[in-house]
């Protein structure tokens, strides 16, 4: 196998991708706190995983993919109190769409979805470790992580550990050893609808030793990939690493791997910030290919701007894909051509470098027509497979003899400089799915799809 090289946050360099001794490559990333929907930036990290383990697989891996769902935290609690909902039933609620809107992208499912309401036994267990060995203490019901008795602690966010503020406001300051120390267990208060039971007492879990016991329980220790994004390098994932060392004298993941977050104007994209776009609703409006054309054509680890242009740019090149592989036939592609195809793959194999590969693709497109003979479609669709795009290379569906009948009244219409009644029927025809394109053996009528 060709060696792979990704982004590790920690070192801040490109670190070979080394499978486990099984040869398998595990993949967690932090999957959404399920108390709205999702918008559409926290689409990105879902289809950047998803897709980074399609091209893991292509070339030869034995991927294992693991995405949590948060439905124990401070803001479902919050957000279930203001709709007077049982906390547990709106998360299931939030859950189911969260489940159903990323199908919409018609990607697969990650191998497992482990909720942190299923992962009680393991996130207890794991706590209970940090007592016994000193790097956490229980207070009133709170038990809280010793950050200073790890001499690691600031490693991944590359952070003076005299600079940190965990973002946990005034809530329990007064029962901390360290202001800098933060909440693995938090007693139950009143208001809160759930609760569990554990040595030191009655209550629940704190959000980052949820994803800590939810990765081990999935993946075990030293796995290979940890993927987020990068608003989570801290608190959240410093805190991971840290009680996985401390608990485990080993490091939770080989590599840190985070993505950059969606921009709308000047500002990321956040339901703190009120400028989200719900999934659902831009997948409804551009369809799944262009959204992950979109998503593709900026490097997972930098920032990216969304807006209509880029919407539109985006569904230019779904367009240009599409009417490419109308061209091709069936077979192999020319072998003057595999360069392009290769240098597609080895974009990925660097940091998966997505807008290098769609790049090489564009180039090979390009490159078809200079071939006199028929190009086979074989390398597009390679290409497109690994993108979650291999529908764009299918073969155009073919209309009815009603479509037909409509299009040959169409023509009839434009000879007789009807043109109020030619743009009628071309209107039907839209309505039904098609769009007249002119070709040079006259006008056909190609499937619309998003």
């Amino acid at each position: 196998m060709a060696p792979i090289c990704l982004h590790d946050t920690r070192s801040g360099e490109l670190r070979e991708l080394v499978p486990g001794p099984d040869g398998g490559v595990g993949i967690y990333a932090c999957g959404p706190t399920v108390y709205g929907r999702i918008h559409v930036g926290n689409a990105r990290p879902f289809v950047v995983n998803s897709l980074l383990k399609r091209f893991l697989e292509h070339e030869g891996h034995d991927v294992t993919l693991v995405i949590n769902i948060t439905d124990v935290n401070d803001k479902i609690y919050d957000a279930a109190r203001a709709t007077g909902a049982p906390s547990a039933d709106l998360a299931a609620e939030m859950a189911a769409h969260y489940i159903a809107d990323t199908d919409g992208f018609d990607l697969g499912r990650p191998d497992s979805e482990p909720l942190a309401s299923e992962t009680m036994e393991p996130i207890v267990s794991l706590i209970a470790e940090l007592i016994e060995r000193g790097h956490a203490y229980a207070v009133h019901g709170d038990v809280y992580f010793r950050v200073r008795s790890d001499p690691q602690y600031g490693s991944l966010s590359r952070r003076s550990i005299d600079e940190m503020n965990q973002g946990e406001g005034v809530e329990g300051a007064e029962l901390k050893e360290d202001p800098l120390d933060f909440a693995l267990w938090k007693a139950h208060k009143e208001g809160e609808d759930t609760v569990w039971f554990a040595p030191w007492g009655r209550g629940r879990p704190g959000w980052h030793i949820e994803c800590s016991a939810m990765a081990e329980e999935q993946l075990g220790v030293g796995f290979q990939i940890h993927g987020g994004g990068n608003d989570l390098v801290f608190p959240h994932h410093e805190n991971e690493a840290a009680q996985t060392r401390m608990a485990r004298d080993a490091e939770l993941a080989q590599i840190w791997m985070h993505n950059g977050m969606l921009q709308f104007g000047a500002e990321k994209m956040a339901k703190s910030v009120g400028n989200v776009m719900p999934l659902h609703e831009v997948l409804d409006d551009v369809g799944r290919n262009a959204l992950i054309m979109l998503f593709m054509g900026a490097h997972y680890r930098q920032p990216m701007a969304f807006d209509d242009m880029r919407l539109m740019e985006a569904l230019a090149r779904v367009a240009r894909v599409r009417d490419a592989a109308r061209g091709l036939v069936d077979g192999a592609s020319p072998a003057s051509m595999r360069p392009l195809r290769d240098a597609f793959f080895e974009a990925l194999r660097q940091d998966f470098n997505t807008p290098a590969a769609l790049a090489a693709m564009f180039e090979w497109i390009s490159e078809r027509h200079k071939h006199d003979e028929p190009v086979g479609r074989a390398d597009l669709v390679e290409m497109l497979s690994v993108l979650g795009l291999e529908n764009l290379a299918e073969h155009a569906s073919e209309a009815g003899a009603e479509e037909q009948e409509l299009l040959e009244q169409r023509e009839a219409a434009r000879r007789a400089k009807d043109f109020a009644e030619a743009d009628r029927l071309r209107d039907e025809l839209r309505h039904r799915g098609w769009e007249v394109r002119d070709a040079s053996c006259g006008p056909e009528l190609v499937r619309i799809e998003q």
